[in-house]
């Protein structure tokens, strides 16, 4: 061998003999010694403690999927056992994040290329415990050490890191909130096999439409899902369990590919159940669910989502909901295409909320096939405190008051912006009240309610209606103004033989204003005007008795006796003021007398002292001689015979307006019934033409005996 082959063959022999050298000494190294500096140097750069307490070791293997000459170079497998990462200073607690056991290869020849590549990693049971303290501050947000106090921008690094898959056997997730009142615990587990998304969902995405497609993104394929979890704790104070899905842990850092989520989730009595998609997981990207609510009030799904809605009836929807999180002017969640219940109506439609600034807005459009009255109840607190009980609600109505004391929760009506219509093609509240639909338009404006119009189908008439409350006002201020219309007395009483022949109709106008966070408080401090005219009707005894009205029984049957009278004329004009309606004009004109009204109504304190004045037209001979009362309660009326002069017999009376020439308003109300002249215009008519009777004036002191 030459001189110059014998010095190569040593350079050669010397370099192989190095590389050996260091392969052994890599492969036998203790690199628990190494411990020490890891855990000083991610605990600098994470500012909070880090340590690796357990054997930090590396093994070496051949790949097995590698194939040609790469088959013969080994990658390392590194482990570390017993890794612990602590809270903050700023947050009590020993640890963040607790890992029995760490596995994962590095693909070596992939740093020639400056890509750190991780075929998987494997994680033993680790364990996560979330905190957000009262101060907003909370152990999951990092502040690295090298972007801390610089607004330099970081030079992007020339090297990559590339996870193929992230796996670990058993997961654990506590999570405490002070804000939120939120305390519960979670367990992620390994499906064991993955499940395809149409498995779960029954479709390829959620609804006719493609999961997570959106106009300028074509549809993806959506990953299996991976991972089962359950939670069980607290939220909002109230009990919380669920149980669901979700795809694998390197879905979460896709940002165009959809990330499986399905949730079957209660908190108190509402229970929310939802399968969907997820984009941009890790950013909060875009959502498109299919989801379900039910509960026992809407209410109640404040305190769960942050949307403001009325107490209600049970309720149960189930509709798309589409959110783009990141949306231009806040966060837009839109609620498409629903079906539901709410007690016994249905309820359809579509509702978007806005978490815009200075207030979050919701607005829609919602309509009803078939509304159950009663279902309206608890909007005005009206309802018994039967129901209440039922919906676990506090009952507050006293049992010797008929106006609705519930107040409005005028509080959280600043909290949230609204503009909803909704419509009812049909309402059902038996035959007692024939309200056929309802249309009304509400927006909630920073705590101004305005709901114009609230609109109801009567009896082949119409009740319009305009409601302003001012919920921003302490207590709130409240005005109602309404006008009822060709209300037909036929169909106001189908069951009534006797008006069935009736051409009748009533016509109303009323104007109300007041102060008080009820309907009950409204009105006892209400002041302004109720007018109202009907003509052409019937009365009897039995007409009461088949109202179930036990004083105008007493009443008719004490002027009238048992006979079937008719009606030719009622005419109302009331002065309302703090609370206590005074009767300006209140007569019924009838075949046979003249009935007058005088007294007045108590609001505040629900009582009632009226007078009833019957008088006699021509020879007909009353049963009674005396004038009646009703006084006593709303919920006990009290009616008997008055005690005094006995009235003269036979008082001629040939017409209403000999006792009192009425308002020139009541006409506006006399308009033609079927197309035939308003037996109510020509009394009021010749009201207004003939001057007042002397003897008969309707001024009278009241008193307010409980005002």
């Amino acid at each position: 061998m030459t001189r110059t082959g014998k010095i190569f063959s040593w350079i050669s022999g010397g370099i192989l003999l190095l590389i050996a050298a260091t392969v052994i000494f890599i492969m036998v190294y203790d690199w628990n010694r190494l411990k020490p500096m890891i855990n000083e140097k991610v605990s600098t750069e994470l500012q909070r403690p880090f340590a690796i307490r357990g054997d930090l070791g590396v093994n070496w293997f051949r790949q097995p999927d590698e194939t040609g000459w790469r088959s013969w170079v080994p990658w390392p497998h590194i482990h570390a056992e017993d890794i612990v990462l602590g809270n903050p200073a700023n947050i009590p607690g020993d640890s963040m994040v607790t890992l029995q056991r760490i596995d994962a290869s590095l693909a070596p020849l992939a740093l020639l290329h400056k890509e750190v590549r991780i075929p998987r990693i494997w994680l033993k049971q680790p364990n996560v415990s979330l905190l957000s303290l009262a101060n907003g501050d909370n152990n999951w947000t990092f502040n690295l050490a090298n972007t801390e106090n610089t607004n330099d921008k970081q030079k992007p690094s020339d090297w990559s890191v590339s996870i193929n898959d992230i796996v670990f056997d058993k997961g654990q997730i506590d999570f405490k909130d002070a804000t939120l009142k939120a305390d519960f615990h979670a367990v992620i587990d390994p499906l064991g096999k993955p499940l395809p998304f149409s498995e779960v969902t029954g479709n390829a995405g959620t609804g006719d439409k493609p999961a997570a497609k959106t106009e300028d993104k074509p549809q993806l394929n959506v990953p299996e899902y991976v991972f089962g979890w359950k939670v069980d704790g607290k939220y909002k104070g109230e009990p919380l369990i669920g149980t669901g899905k979700i795809g694998g842990m390197l879905s979460l850092k896709s940002s165009d590919n959809p990330f499986p989520v399905q949730a079957d989730v209660r908190s108190g009595t509402t229970r929310v159940v939802l399968a969907g998609t997820l984009l941009d997981p890790m950013n909060l990207g875009e959502l498109d669910l299919q989801l379900k609510f039910s509960g026992q009030s809407l209410g109640n799904l404040y305190g769960l989502t942050g949307v403001l809605l009325p107490n209600t009836p049970p309720y149960s929807t189930d509709g798309r909901l589409i959110a783009r999180i990141h949306q231009e002017g806040g966060a837009l969640f839109d609620y498409q295409n629903f079906n539901g219940k709410i007690g016994s109506s249905d309820i359809h439609g579509n509702l978007k909320y806005v978490a815009a600034k200075p207030r979050p807005k919701l607005s829609g459009d919602l309509t009803s096939k078939q509304l159950l009255f009663t279902d309206l109840a608890p909007l005005i607190g009206a309802d018994s405190n039967k129901e209440k009980s039922n919906r676990g609600e506090k009952t507050r109505q006293p049992a010797n008051k008929v106006l609705p004391v519930e107040p409005f929760e005028t509080k959280s009506w600043g909290v949230m912006d609204a503009d909803v219509r909704f419509s009812a093609k049909h309402i059902q509240h038996g035959k007692s009240l024939p309200v056929s639909d309802l249309n009304t338009h509400l927006v909630l404006d920073n705590g101004l309610l305005l709901m114009d119009p609230l609109s109801f189908g009567v009896a082949s008439g119409r009740l319009n209606s305009t409601i302003r409350l001012d919920g921003s006002k302490t207590p709130m201020v409240g005005r109602i103004d309404m006008r009822a219309r060709r209300f037909q007395l036929k169909q106001l009483l189908p069951d009534v033989e006797q008006m069935k022949s009736s051409k009748g109709q009533i016509n109303g106008d009323v104007t109300l204003s007041g102060r008080g966070n009820s309907v009950a408080a409204l009105l006892a401090s209400s002041s302004g005007d109720l007018k109202i005219l009907m003509n052409d009707g019937k009365i009897s005894r039995s007409l009461m008795e088949i109202l179930g009205l036990n004083v105008g029984n007493y009443i008719v049957s004490e002027i009238f006796g048992d006979d079937e009278v008719g009606i030719n004329c009622v005419a109302a004009d009331v002065n309302v003021k703090n609370g206590v309606a005074t009767p300006r004009l209140f007569v019924f004109d009838t075949e046979n007398a003249i009935i007058n009204i005088t007294g007045y109504v108590n609001f505040a304190s629900e009582k009632i002292d009226l007078k009833i004045d019957p008088q006699s037209k021509g020879m007909r001979v009353l049963t009674l001689r005396s004038p009646l009362y009703v006084k006593g309660t709303f919920k006990n009326p009290d009616p008997g015979v008055e005690a005094g002069p006995l009235l003269v017999r036979g008082v001629a009376a040939v017409a209403l307006g000999v006792l009192i020439s009425p308002p020139a308003a009541l006409l506006a109300l006399a308009s033609p019934s079927e197309g035939e002249e308003n037996q109510c215009s020509s009394v009021l008519q010749k009201m207004k033409a003939e001057p007042k009777s002397k003897g008969h004036s309707q001024k009278k002191s009241v008193k307010r005996g409980d005002q």
